[in-house]
């Protein structure tokens, strides 16, 4: 069912408290953080920033937003007042602000798809050339107050999507090999190196560029990931194997979140048609931090 249309390369959706959503839309004509009705019938343009890619909000109602255009993370308001947190790590730049969540530790997550988007994308367009591109996808952790900038991963052939698992451990794909991979959380912080968790590329795939985008768990531990290009979210089960693949109206889905508690439902944003979709599910969506620093034992997610 289509939740909502004429949207411009639409990803990022955010459930608010009220039932409204909020999205990005990255076209070039927009370039915009959205607010859609409760309903999905009318939007309202909260702040040209670009081109931005990712959202998440936090308890205070602030928005986060990774901007790809001009590489930075934003703290916004639901009145439109934006200001710059960061723009890099160490001197070092962000290249490609992809897409952010909360830890149970109060900070932000983010990728960054370690490409510059004019390099990947020019005219909107990806390069038929895309593997012979040099990616330097990366995994930071941001300080929310400060605006301090800590490398956790690099070298991942464009990170993308980015999330939380009931297990405390840090979720982050790798959109050209349809990789999902896994940090492990410990001593109230991410360990270790990634680890392979499972894959989204179907078998019979046909050639050209495609992977995981955006993505979220439900209460039940399961993954629901937006596959670009191949038109479909597809769920992975505790062990990381497919559960099912549940087929999108358009061929190019974003991005997944789902809906308030007792919907049952998961929204999808899609490029190809412009639109978000939404979809009855067996359950509601795991709940997400929101910037609260909270003591959790080690392997206990315990949202408020």
């Amino acid at each position: 069912m289509v939740f909502a249309a004429d949207l411009q390369n639409p990803e990022g959706p955010v459930a608010l408290a009220d039932g409204s959503w909020l999205i990005v839309e990255g076209g070039t004509e927009r370039g915009c953080v959205s607010h859609l009705s409760p309903d999905g019938r009318t939007r309202r343009e909260i702040k040209k920033t670009g081109r931005p890619n990712g959202l998440a909000v936090g308890a205070d109602g602030a928005i986060w937003v990774a901007e790809s255009k001009f590489p930075s993370l934003l703290r916004l308001t639901m009145d439109g007042i934006s200001e710059v947190v960061a723009t890099g790590c160490d001197g070092e730049p962000f290249l490609f602000p992809n897409d952010l969540c909360f830890g149970l530790d109060g900070a932000i997550y983010m990728t960054d798809s370690g490409v510059e988007i004019g390099n990947f994308c020019p005219n909107n367009q990806i390069r038929s050339d895309y593997m012979d591109v040099d990616y330097d996808g990366r995994v930071y952790r941001i300080d929310p107050e400060t605006g301090g900038v800590t490398l956790l991963d690099r070298g991942i052939k464009f990170t993308n999507g980015i999330a939380f698992g009931p297990d405390g451990a840090l979720y982050a794909n790798e959109t050209l090999t349809g990789n999902i991979y896994r940090y492990a959380w410990a001593d109230g912080r991410v360990a270790g190196s990634r680890t392979l968790f499972g894959n989204v590329i179907r078998p019979d795939a046909a050639p050209g560029w495609k992977g995981p985008d955006g993505m979220a768990f439900d209460a039940n531990g399961l993954l629901y990931v937006a596959v670009f290009a191949q038109g479909d979210v597809t769920v992975l089960g505790l062990d990381g194997k497919v559960v099912r693949r549940l087929p999108a109206l358009g061929m190019l889905p974003t991005n997944v979140a789902f809906a308030l508690l007792g919907q049952h439902r998961i929204h999808v944003t899609e490029y190809e048609k412009g639109q978000m979709e939404t979809f009855a599910v067996d359950s509601d969506g795991l709940p997400l931090w929101d910037g609260l620093r909270r003591e959790v034992p080690k392997g206990v997610h315990e949202p408020a």
